[in-house]
């Protein structure tokens, strides 16, 4: 990973608020209004980018820059965060992937929704490095144009103004849909050699507060699921409770309602998810803790019904082999091999769990959603194991 000075970091702060205000063209010093000479426009000065004015005295009040928290704000937020994988994972590439860009690159997001003049949809070619979510990412003027957002089941989503940017981005990469069209009408407990992780992708967001609507999750046969979470009319948008800009959740949104302003400790459900018992937690820890239930049975099964020893590990693909069940990654030319002894159910499981742990707030977006989802899977595993779901004490 690259890292940046401080000072570096300084500069591309700068840079990146020159350019939002339109006070640099080209390299030119930027200054504000004054009785100073112009720099001519174009001429590249070499000088480094600041505002200055351009007679004294030179009070704070005289160059404060409009919009400078806003700016600030995002520029701490992981929008703006040039060094993190996010944006650098092709530096060895030399070019994000045409359909990667569409959210790693303020470029391919406008190239994708045909904001910067081009005919709408994946760019044909990849897109240049060193793009982040940038300003005209969500204040581009034609973003209203965009009125639909095509989510990964295939579901046509209505969206209006900024909005189009969160569900663009945070929709996922694959849905349930996925895992029916994989798994087909294979046995549920044979081992495929064609099956491999289908990973929904990260920050699910928009697709988890759609609930069954949205489709990010695969729903067993015989089942109802919750749709779209109403939480409240105040806060029916993504920027109801994130800052647009730093993303951080405004507490004071939350103390309108409740009595905590930490999300992660509210809880309206008088009753136990998770079979703890416990109520005063909030309800992200039932989530927390039904996902580890989900996981730790899915090892279960992969070991004793599958036949191979699976080990999770936070880096892609994941799921890596474990076969002589010693605790650590099966290796092949120097490489973790991934885990390669699927079934059908196995899949379904392990997909949903990664649907849920990929969203951290999905106890705020639609913890009925999660919570059904992970209790569903956990269910359809504890059969071959001849486990008595009912033992766990989990709820629906």
């Amino acid at each position: 990973m690259v890292s940046l000075s401080f000072s570096m970091k300084i500069k591309a702060l700068a840079a990146a608020a020159a350019v939002t205000l339109g006070l640099v063209a080209n390299g030119a010093v930027a200054q504000a209004a004054g009785s100073g000479p112009d720099i001519e426009a174009g001429v590249d000065t070499g000088q480094p980018v600041f505002v200055m004015p351009r007679s004294g005295p030179f009070m704070s009040q005289s160059i404060a820059i409009p919009n400078a928290r806003i700016i600030a704000s995002w520029g701490q937020s992981g929008h703006s965060d040039a060094t993190a994988p996010a944006f650098r994972h092709w530096d060895e590439d030399g070019a994000i992937e045409p359909e990667c860009s569409v959210c790693h690159s303020g470029i391919g997001f406008r190239m994708f929704h045909g904001l910067d003049g081009s005919e709408p949809g994946v760019p044909e070619d990849p897109v240049p490095l060193g793009g982040v979510v940038d300003c005209e990412t969500c204040h581009n003027p034609n973003l209203g144009s965009v009125t639909e957002i095509t989510l990964a089941s295939g579901v046509v989503h209505p969206v209006q103004g900024v909005e189009a940017a969160c569900m663009t981005c945070h929709g996922g990469r694959s849905a349930g849909a996925n895992i029916v069209a994989a798994a087909a009408d294979k046995p549920d407990d044979d081992v495929d050699a064609d099956l491999r992780f289908i990973n929904p992708h990260y920050y699910l967001g928009a697709a988890m507060a759609l609930g069954s609507y949205g489709g990010l999750g695969y729903e067993y046969p015989g089942k109802t699921y919750s749709g779209r979470f109403l939480h409240a009319k105040p806060v029916a948008t993504c920027n109801s409770c994130h800052d647009p800009h730093s993303l951080e959740i405004a507490a004071e949104t939350c103390l309108t309602c409740h009595f905590d302003g930490d999300p992660e400790k509210i809880r309206i459900a008088r009753v136990s998810y998770d079979g703890s018992g416990d109520t005063t937690k909030g309800i992200h820890d039932d989530i927390v803790a039904n996902a580890d239930t989900l996981l730790g049975l899915m090892k279960e099964y992969a070991a004793n019904v599958a036949g191979t020893s699976m080990i999770y590990d936070s880096g892609y693909p994941y799921f890596f082999a474990d076969a002589n069940g010693d605790g650590v990654k099966d290796e092949a030319e120097g490489r973790a091999v991934a885990y390669n002894a699927w079934t059908p159910r196995l899949l379904k499981a392990a997909f949903n769990w990664k649907a849920v742990t990929s969203d951290p707030g999905a106890f705020a977006h639609n913890a009925p959603y999660a919570l059904e989802l992970l209790y569903d899977s956990v269910e359809d595993l504890s059969g071959p194991l001849g486990m008595d779901v009912a033992s766990l004490g989990l709820l629906r």
